[in-house]
Protein backbone atom coordinates (compact mmCIF):
# COMPACT_ATOMS: atom_id res chain seq x y z
CA UNK A 1 0.00 0.00 0.00
CA UNK A 2 1.35 3.44 -0.90
CA UNK A 3 0.77 6.40 1.37
CA UNK A 4 0.89 10.06 0.42
CA UNK A 5 3.54 12.08 2.28
CA UNK A 6 0.90 14.58 3.36
CA UNK A 7 -1.19 11.91 5.04
CA UNK A 8 1.87 10.12 6.38
CA UNK A 9 3.40 12.76 8.61
CA UNK A 10 2.06 15.36 11.02
CA UNK A 11 -1.60 15.00 9.99
CA UNK A 12 -1.46 11.33 10.68
CA UNK A 13 0.66 10.99 13.80
CA UNK A 14 0.27 13.01 17.00
CA UNK A 15 3.13 12.11 19.36
CA UNK A 16 1.94 11.19 22.86
CA UNK A 17 3.06 13.46 25.71
CA UNK A 18 5.50 15.16 23.36
CA UNK A 19 5.99 18.35 25.39
CA UNK A 20 6.55 16.44 28.64
CA UNK A 21 9.03 14.11 26.95
CA UNK A 22 10.96 17.10 25.63
CA UNK A 23 10.93 18.70 29.07
CA UNK A 24 12.33 15.56 30.69
CA UNK A 25 15.07 15.08 28.09
CA UNK A 26 16.00 18.77 27.74
CA UNK A 27 18.84 18.94 30.32
CA UNK A 28 20.63 16.11 28.52
CA UNK A 29 20.22 17.59 25.03
CA UNK A 30 21.29 21.18 25.56
CA UNK A 31 24.99 20.65 24.79
CA UNK A 32 26.51 21.09 21.35
CA UNK A 33 26.51 17.80 19.43
CA UNK A 34 24.20 15.95 21.84
CA UNK A 35 23.19 12.51 20.56
CA UNK A 36 19.55 11.47 20.87
CA UNK A 37 18.51 7.91 20.07
CA UNK A 38 14.86 7.33 19.26
CA UNK A 39 14.59 3.57 19.62
CA UNK A 40 11.05 3.41 18.22
CA UNK A 41 11.09 6.14 15.58
CA UNK A 42 7.69 5.39 14.07
CA UNK A 43 6.61 8.32 11.95
CA UNK A 44 9.01 10.66 13.69
CA UNK A 45 6.76 12.84 15.82
CA UNK A 46 8.90 12.89 18.95
CA UNK A 47 12.09 13.07 16.89
CA UNK A 48 10.79 16.10 15.01
CA UNK A 49 10.10 17.82 18.34
CA UNK A 50 13.64 17.13 19.56
CA UNK A 51 15.27 18.35 16.34
CA UNK A 52 13.20 21.55 16.41
CA UNK A 53 13.83 22.26 20.09
CA UNK A 54 17.54 21.41 20.11
CA UNK A 55 19.15 22.72 16.92
CA UNK A 56 22.56 21.22 17.73
CA UNK A 57 21.30 17.72 18.57
CA UNK A 58 21.91 14.69 16.37
CA UNK A 59 19.24 12.02 15.89
CA UNK A 60 19.81 8.29 15.57
CA UNK A 61 16.37 6.99 14.59
CA UNK A 62 15.78 3.26 14.93
CA UNK A 63 12.76 1.29 13.75
CA UNK A 64 12.11 -2.30 12.73
CA UNK A 65 9.53 -1.25 10.13
CA UNK A 66 11.00 -0.13 6.78
CA UNK A 67 7.77 1.68 5.90
CA UNK A 68 7.92 3.69 9.12
CA UNK A 69 11.53 4.66 8.39
CA UNK A 70 10.57 5.88 4.93
CA UNK A 71 7.69 7.97 6.25
CA UNK A 72 9.81 9.38 9.08
CA UNK A 73 12.49 10.26 6.55
CA UNK A 74 9.94 12.36 4.67
CA UNK A 75 8.84 14.12 7.82
CA UNK A 76 12.40 14.78 9.00
CA UNK A 77 13.81 15.81 5.63
CA UNK A 78 14.39 19.44 6.77
CA UNK A 79 16.90 18.07 9.30
CA UNK A 80 18.62 15.65 6.92
CA UNK A 81 22.12 16.77 7.89
CA UNK A 82 21.49 15.82 11.55
CA UNK A 83 19.75 12.47 11.24
CA UNK A 84 20.76 8.86 10.77
CA UNK A 85 17.97 6.33 10.26
CA UNK A 86 18.62 2.67 11.00
CA UNK A 87 16.53 -0.42 10.25
CA UNK A 88 16.82 -2.43 13.46
CA UNK A 89 14.86 -3.64 16.49
CA UNK A 90 15.28 -1.61 19.67
CA UNK A 91 17.10 -4.41 21.47
CA UNK A 92 19.92 -3.88 18.94
CA UNK A 93 20.60 -0.52 20.63
CA UNK A 94 24.22 -1.32 21.48
CA UNK A 95 25.03 -2.69 18.03
CA UNK A 96 23.54 0.39 16.36
CA UNK A 97 25.54 2.94 18.33
CA UNK A 98 28.69 0.81 18.15
CA UNK A 99 28.43 0.63 14.36
CA UNK A 100 28.19 4.42 14.26
CA UNK A 101 31.24 4.82 16.51
CA UNK A 102 29.25 6.43 19.35
CA UNK A 103 30.51 5.32 22.79
CA UNK A 104 27.77 7.03 24.83
CA UNK A 105 24.52 8.82 24.11
CA UNK A 106 22.93 11.82 25.76
CA UNK A 107 19.27 10.83 25.63
CA UNK A 108 17.05 8.00 24.48
CA UNK A 109 13.31 7.54 24.01
CA UNK A 110 11.22 4.41 23.58
CA UNK A 111 7.57 4.81 22.57
CA UNK A 112 6.43 1.21 22.86
CA UNK A 113 3.55 -0.79 21.48
CA UNK A 114 1.66 -0.57 18.22
CA UNK A 115 2.07 2.66 16.26
CA UNK A 116 -0.43 4.85 14.44
CA UNK A 117 1.02 3.56 11.18
CA UNK A 118 0.24 -0.04 12.07
CA UNK A 119 -3.29 0.74 13.21
CA UNK A 120 -4.10 2.94 10.22
CA UNK A 121 -2.75 0.63 7.51
CA UNK A 122 -5.63 -1.83 7.36
CA UNK A 123 -3.70 -4.42 5.36
CA UNK A 124 -1.20 -4.89 8.21
CA UNK A 125 -3.73 -6.81 10.33
CA UNK A 126 -3.27 -4.93 13.61
CA UNK A 127 -6.73 -3.36 13.74
CA UNK A 128 -9.59 -5.65 14.72
CA UNK A 129 -12.30 -3.37 13.37
CA UNK A 130 -11.63 -4.30 9.71
CA UNK A 131 -11.21 -7.66 7.99
CA UNK A 132 -7.58 -7.86 6.91
CA UNK A 133 -4.81 -10.43 6.46
CA UNK A 134 -3.62 -11.75 9.82
CA UNK A 135 -0.06 -10.46 9.53
CA UNK A 136 0.78 -8.22 12.55
CA UNK A 137 4.51 -8.16 11.80
CA UNK A 138 6.06 -4.78 12.49
CA UNK A 139 8.77 -5.75 10.01
CA UNK A 140 7.05 -7.43 7.08
CA UNK A 141 10.36 -8.52 5.58
CA UNK A 142 10.84 -11.37 8.04
CA UNK A 143 9.32 -13.62 10.68
CA UNK A 144 6.10 -15.47 11.30
CA UNK A 145 2.65 -13.92 10.99
CA UNK A 146 -0.31 -13.98 13.35
CA UNK A 147 -1.91 -16.53 11.04
CA UNK A 148 1.13 -18.78 11.51
CA UNK A 149 0.66 -18.58 15.26
CA UNK A 150 -3.07 -19.27 15.20
CA UNK A 151 -2.81 -22.16 12.77
CA UNK A 152 0.44 -23.75 13.88
CA UNK A 153 0.85 -23.40 17.65
CA UNK A 154 -0.07 -26.16 20.07
CA UNK A 155 -3.18 -25.41 22.16
CA UNK A 156 -1.16 -25.11 25.39
CA UNK A 157 1.13 -22.53 23.81
CA UNK A 158 -1.80 -20.55 22.45
CA UNK A 159 -3.44 -20.52 25.86
CA UNK A 160 -0.21 -19.36 27.51
CA UNK A 161 0.16 -16.52 25.00
CA UNK A 162 -3.40 -15.30 25.45
CA UNK A 163 -3.18 -15.55 29.23
CA UNK A 164 0.30 -14.05 29.70
CA UNK A 165 0.48 -11.50 26.87
CA UNK A 166 -3.20 -10.58 26.55
CA UNK A 167 -4.22 -11.07 30.18
CA UNK A 168 -7.27 -12.80 28.70
CA UNK A 169 -9.33 -14.54 31.35
CA UNK A 170 -11.20 -16.60 28.76
CA UNK A 171 -8.05 -17.93 27.12
CA UNK A 172 -9.00 -21.60 27.46
CA UNK A 173 -12.41 -21.17 25.84
CA UNK A 174 -10.94 -19.08 23.04
CA UNK A 175 -8.26 -21.65 22.30
CA UNK A 176 -10.81 -24.45 22.17
CA UNK A 177 -12.70 -22.45 19.54
CA UNK A 178 -9.51 -21.68 17.59
CA UNK A 179 -8.56 -25.36 17.45
CA UNK A 180 -12.05 -26.36 16.30
CA UNK A 181 -12.19 -23.62 13.67
CA UNK A 182 -8.73 -24.17 12.22
CA UNK A 183 -9.43 -27.90 11.78
CA UNK A 184 -12.14 -26.90 9.29
CA UNK A 185 -10.36 -23.96 7.65
CA UNK A 186 -7.11 -22.16 8.55
CA UNK A 187 -7.32 -18.59 9.77
CA UNK A 188 -6.13 -16.15 7.12
CA UNK A 189 -7.91 -12.87 7.88
CA UNK A 190 -9.03 -11.11 11.03
CA UNK A 191 -12.77 -11.15 10.33
CA UNK A 192 -13.42 -14.81 11.25
CA UNK A 193 -11.23 -14.43 14.35
CA UNK A 194 -13.19 -11.40 15.53
CA UNK A 195 -16.49 -13.16 14.83
CA UNK A 196 -15.36 -16.12 16.92
CA UNK A 197 -14.29 -13.86 19.79
CA UNK A 198 -17.64 -12.10 19.78
CA UNK A 199 -19.23 -15.52 20.06
CA UNK A 200 -16.97 -16.95 22.78
CA UNK A 201 -16.27 -14.01 25.10
CA UNK A 202 -19.29 -13.58 27.41
CA UNK A 203 -21.50 -10.60 26.73
CA UNK A 204 -21.06 -9.20 30.23
CA UNK A 205 -17.30 -9.07 29.71
CA UNK A 206 -17.76 -7.36 26.36
CA UNK A 207 -19.94 -4.70 27.94
CA UNK A 208 -17.53 -3.98 30.79
CA UNK A 209 -14.15 -4.77 29.24
CA UNK A 210 -14.32 -3.24 25.80
CA UNK A 211 -13.97 -4.91 22.42
CA UNK A 212 -13.74 -8.70 22.80
CA UNK A 213 -10.79 -8.90 20.38
CA UNK A 214 -8.48 -6.36 21.98
CA UNK A 215 -6.72 -8.75 24.39
CA UNK A 216 -6.30 -11.55 21.84
CA UNK A 217 -4.96 -9.14 19.23
CA UNK A 218 -2.53 -7.67 21.76
CA UNK A 219 -1.30 -11.14 22.68
CA UNK A 220 -0.80 -12.19 19.06
CA UNK A 221 1.03 -8.97 18.23
CA UNK A 222 3.39 -9.34 21.18
CA UNK A 223 4.14 -12.96 20.26
CA UNK A 224 4.67 -12.28 16.56
CA UNK A 225 7.09 -9.43 17.24
CA UNK A 226 8.76 -10.81 20.37
CA UNK A 227 8.06 -7.47 22.02
CA UNK A 228 8.49 -8.25 25.70
CA UNK A 229 11.70 -10.27 25.33
CA UNK A 230 13.13 -7.52 23.13
CA UNK A 231 12.14 -4.87 25.67
CA UNK A 232 13.78 -6.77 28.53
CA UNK A 233 17.04 -6.59 26.56
CA UNK A 234 16.61 -3.09 25.13
CA UNK A 235 16.19 -0.94 28.22
CA UNK A 236 19.29 -2.22 30.09
CA UNK A 237 21.28 -1.82 26.87
CA UNK A 238 20.15 1.79 26.55
CA UNK A 239 20.98 2.52 30.21
CA UNK A 240 24.42 0.99 29.62
CA UNK A 241 25.14 3.52 26.88
CA UNK A 242 23.88 6.65 28.63
CA UNK A 243 26.59 9.07 29.67
CA UNK A 244 26.51 10.36 33.24
CA UNK A 245 23.82 13.02 33.12
CA UNK A 246 22.15 11.29 30.19
CA UNK A 247 18.43 10.59 30.31
CA UNK A 248 16.04 7.92 29.11
CA UNK A 249 12.26 8.20 28.74
CA UNK A 250 9.80 5.38 28.12
CA UNK A 251 6.17 5.46 27.02
CA UNK A 252 4.32 2.21 27.75
CA UNK A 253 0.75 1.32 26.83
CA UNK A 254 -0.03 -1.79 28.83
CA UNK A 255 0.94 -3.18 32.20
CA UNK A 256 3.34 -5.82 30.83
CA UNK A 257 5.62 -3.24 29.22
CA UNK A 258 5.32 -0.84 32.12
CA UNK A 259 6.18 -3.53 34.66
CA UNK A 260 9.46 -4.30 32.88
CA UNK A 261 10.25 -0.59 32.66
CA UNK A 262 9.44 0.08 36.30
CA UNK A 263 11.56 -2.84 37.51
CA UNK A 264 14.61 -1.91 35.44
CA UNK A 265 14.58 1.77 36.40
CA UNK A 266 13.82 1.04 40.05
CA UNK A 267 16.74 -1.38 40.28
CA UNK A 268 19.06 1.28 38.90
CA UNK A 269 17.75 3.85 41.37
CA UNK A 270 18.28 1.59 44.40
CA UNK A 271 21.50 1.23 46.38
CA UNK A 272 22.90 -2.30 46.47
CA UNK A 273 24.65 -1.77 49.79
CA UNK A 274 24.29 -4.98 51.84
CA UNK A 275 22.18 -4.77 54.97
CA UNK A 276 24.40 -3.98 57.94
CA UNK A 277 27.17 -2.38 55.87
CA UNK A 278 28.00 0.88 57.69
CA UNK A 279 29.30 2.71 54.61
CA UNK A 280 28.06 2.59 51.03
CA UNK A 281 30.78 1.60 48.60
CA UNK A 282 30.84 3.60 45.33
CA UNK A 283 30.09 0.49 43.27
CA UNK A 284 26.96 -0.19 45.34
CA UNK A 285 25.45 3.27 44.91
CA UNK A 286 22.42 3.81 42.71
CA UNK A 287 23.35 4.64 39.12
CA UNK A 288 19.96 6.11 38.13
CA UNK A 289 17.76 8.88 39.49
CA UNK A 290 14.05 8.59 38.78
CA UNK A 291 12.63 11.70 37.13
CA UNK A 292 8.93 10.85 37.40
CA UNK A 293 6.92 10.06 40.49
CA UNK A 294 5.61 6.69 39.48
CA UNK A 295 4.25 6.70 35.95
CA UNK A 296 2.90 9.96 34.54
CA UNK A 297 -0.28 9.89 32.46
CA UNK A 298 -1.73 12.23 29.82
CA UNK A 299 -4.10 14.98 30.79
CA UNK A 300 -7.78 14.78 29.97
CA UNK A 301 -7.23 17.49 27.36
CA UNK A 302 -4.55 15.47 25.58
CA UNK A 303 -6.68 12.34 25.62
CA UNK A 304 -9.54 14.36 24.13
CA UNK A 305 -7.29 15.58 21.32
CA UNK A 306 -5.49 12.26 20.86
CA UNK A 307 -7.57 9.28 22.10
CA UNK A 308 -4.69 6.88 21.45
CA UNK A 309 -2.85 8.52 24.34
CA UNK A 310 -5.38 7.24 26.87
CA UNK A 311 -3.42 4.22 28.09
CA UNK A 312 0.05 5.84 27.97
CA UNK A 313 2.35 5.68 31.00
CA UNK A 314 5.55 7.73 31.02
CA UNK A 315 8.64 6.98 33.11
CA UNK A 316 12.08 8.58 32.90
CA UNK A 317 15.45 8.40 34.64
CA UNK A 318 18.87 10.08 34.62
CA UNK A 319 22.24 8.33 34.74
CA UNK A 320 24.06 9.45 37.90
CA UNK A 321 27.30 7.48 37.87
CA UNK A 322 29.29 5.27 35.50
CA UNK A 323 29.14 1.49 35.67
CA UNK A 324 31.03 -1.17 33.82
CA UNK A 325 29.08 -2.31 30.81
CA UNK A 326 26.38 -4.79 31.79
CA UNK A 327 27.24 -4.52 35.50
CA UNK A 328 23.68 -3.84 36.54
CA UNK A 329 21.92 -6.55 34.53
Amino acid sequence: MTTSPERATSDRHVPVLRDRVLELLAPALAAEGAVYVDGTLGMGGHAEGVLQAFPHARLIGVDRDPQALALAGQRLAPFADRITLVHAVYDEFAQVVDALGIPTVDAALFDLGVSSLHLDETDRGFAYRVDAPLDMRMDQTRGMTAADVLNGYEPADLERILRDFGEERYARSIVRAIVADRAKEPYTTSGPLVDMLRRVVPGASQRSGGHPAKRTFQALRIEVNGELDAWRRALPAAVDRLRVGGRVAVLSYHSLEDRITKRCLAEGATSRTPIGMPVERPQDAAYLKLLTRGAEVPTDAEIHDNPRAASARLRAAERTRPTTQGEHR
